[in-house]
């Protein structure tokens, strides 16, 4: 299975940036840890605190092997668009991780525009959300392979 991660805006700054809400772990620890937890799974990270160019990474999904999207749009979530319609425009399953549980936090967080576009939502897991995320895609990949 190959999946990719994609983190949106400030996101680069996890262990540095509000660890109260965020936690400690970097985005790197995180990349770590779902290769170690997930060694027969391919993994592609892309970091980006620019839109256009998480645009441009989804667009790329399209016609290549990859079995799945898992999008941390940080702040994006709440407004983009143009990155929920890349989203829709590609036919492989995608799951949205948060953090932190945006439903609990400032009124402006708890709406996801990119939810609807979704096969699953994860919120409020910490990094714990990533790895439910690639069990969960990984489960549906398997299912579908054997069907």
């Amino acid at each position: 299975m190959r999946l990719l991660v994609i983190n949106g805006p400030n996101l680069n700054l996890l262990g540095v940036r509000e660890p109260q809400i965020y936690g400690t772990q970097t985005l790197a620890d995180i990349e770590n840890d779902l290769r170690a937890s997930f060694p027969d799974v391919a993994f592609e990270f892309f970091q980006s605190n620019h839109e256009g160019a998480i645009i441009d990474v989804i667009q790329s999904t399209i016609g290549s092997p990859y079995d799945g999207i898992l999008i941390n749009p940080g702040a994006y979530t709440h407004y983009s668009y143009a990155i929920r319609d890349a989203l829709a425009a590609v036919s492989i399953p995608v799951i949205e991780i948060h953090l932190s549980n945006i439903h609990m936090r400032e009124e402006f967080r708890r709406h996801s525009v990119i939810a609807p576009v979704c096969k699953a939502q994860f919120s409020g897991f910490g990094s714990t959300g990533y790895r439910l995320a690639v069990t969960t895609l990984a489960h549906s990949h398997h299912t579908t392979q054997t069907s």
